[in-house]
């Protein structure tokens, strides 16, 4: 048996151990009113009963952004109807809610955060938050695409992100933006707001200084602050602080989460050394190595980097049964960058990505998976296979959740 048949047994097992009305099913009810109100049976997320894992992608800032023509957002029917053809419910995106807190209908120039990167634009842009983003959650909720909310802190040329100075401002930022959504009917579509994304490196939290980054008891003080502030004004949402997976299972403070949004992915172990690779944001010297050394690099030791990939989604699923805390997962699970460019297969990334994503599902730990970090219209390699879209996106749906994650009443 190659491998590719050994990946396509597997799907067909997982799916076998799932009844076909569960995979017709994700949304049960609208829960009762209260903040963690449940229905047996099910797992909850924003007071919303599911019977089933959701297939999930990130569309992250992406989809306000890259709206320039064959830029791949600038029609959102097609996008929303191409994700819809292959099988996700969910996507992830960035509302800009330090900005929008100050003027959503302001025209905001944004910083590229990368030349080198195919996640939203290469060089300065201009962005409108509202109407537009009731617009595309409007979009989703046609479609039956639930709408997860996060932000990367997109700076704008006047740095306005300074006005985030406590806890409590950035409850309040996250305050204004649902306040937005909820005037317009569609916060029923939300399916959870993580707070800050991959908290709390330096790009995406450019109003932390080091040495808050580094004081533990500073970051306590942030998340439980800011996640507290807004459960007085919107209890029934999903909280988090969406991070990386981490080798101590208790190690992380999760205080006040509802849920882990963890991105794991193979190249968080040696492989990117071995490539070469460094995360250059604005020198293409990173993707020169890319293309020299990185498949070249797998293909000499798969069997290790794919053990690699498999023990950080045991570590991941770890720490959801130590937190008792459902997964989610919306970045991962090969490399951690890549993109259409010349040298460069998609085959080696969508054959780890296939990996991971059956991984994942066997676990019982996740509510909501992805199938990469690469499945939107931009990464045209990625996105043109369809088939593999709909063969993994059945596999999320097929997929158990463990006893520990279901209500009991």
């Amino acid at each position: 048996m190659n491998r590719r048949e050994f990946l396509n047994h597997g799907i067909r097992t997982l799916a076998a151990c799932v009844p076909a009305a569960a995979l017709a099913l994700g949304r049960v009810t609208e829960a009762a009113a209260g903040p963690r109100a449940s229905a047996p049976g099910v797992f909850t997320l924003s007071g919303h009963a599911f019977l089933r894992p959701l297939p999930i992608t990130m569309w992250d800032f992406s989809w306000l952004e890259r709206r320039w023509p064959g830029a791949g957002y600038e029609d959102w029917d097609q996008a929303l109807d191409e994700l819809k053809l292959r099988g996700y419910e969910a996507v992830r995106i960035d509302p800009y809610p330090h900005l929008l807190a100050l003027d959503p209908k302001r025209r905001w120039e944004i910083r590229p955060e990368w030349s080198t990167q195919d996640w939203g634009s290469q060089s300065l842009n201009w962005v409108q938050i509202q109407p537009a983003l009731n617009e595309f959650i409007e979009k989703c909720a046609a479609r039956d695409i639930w709408v997860a909310l996060s932000t990367w802190f997109q700076e704008d040329t006047t740095e306005r992100f300074r006005w985030i100075k406590q806890p409590e401002d950035l409850g309040k930022a996250w305050q204004a933006t649902l306040d937005s959504i909820s005037a317009a009917g569609l916060l029923g579509n939300i399916l959870y707001v993580d707070l800050v994304n991959e908290w709390p490196i330096d790009p995406w939290t450019p109003f932390l200084t080091k040495a808050q980054r580094e004081d533990s008891r500073e970051l306590h003080r942030w998340t439980t602050g800011a996640i507290g502030f807004l459960r007085q004004h919107y209890p029934r949402l999903s909280y988090t602080f969406s991070g990386f997976m981490v080798e101590n299972p208790t190690a992380r403070d999760t205080e006040g989460f509802d849920l882990l949004d963890l991105h794991i992915w193979m190249a968080q172990s040696s492989f990117n050394g071995e490539v070469g690779y460094a995360f250059e944001r604005f020198d293409g010297k990173g993707y020169e190595n890319i293309v020299k050394n990185a498949e070249r690099v797998y293909r000499a030791r798969p069997k290790h980097w794919q053990g690699e990939l498999r023990r950080f989604i045991q570590l991941a699923a770890a720490e959801s049964r130590a937190r008792r805390l459902p997964l989610v997962t919306t970045e991962c699970w090969g490399i951690i960058d890549y993109k259409d460019w010349p040298g460069l297969d998609w085959g080696w990334v969508k054959e780890l990505c296939e990996l991971g994503t059956l991984e994942a599902a066997r676990t019982g730990r996740w509510v909501a998976i992805a199938t990469s970090n690469f499945a939107g219209p931009q990464f045209r390699g990625m996105w043109r296979d369809v088939a593999w879209h709909q063969r993994l996106t059945d596999v999320i749906r097929a997929a158990p959740v463990a006893p520990d994650l279901l209500a009991t009443g």
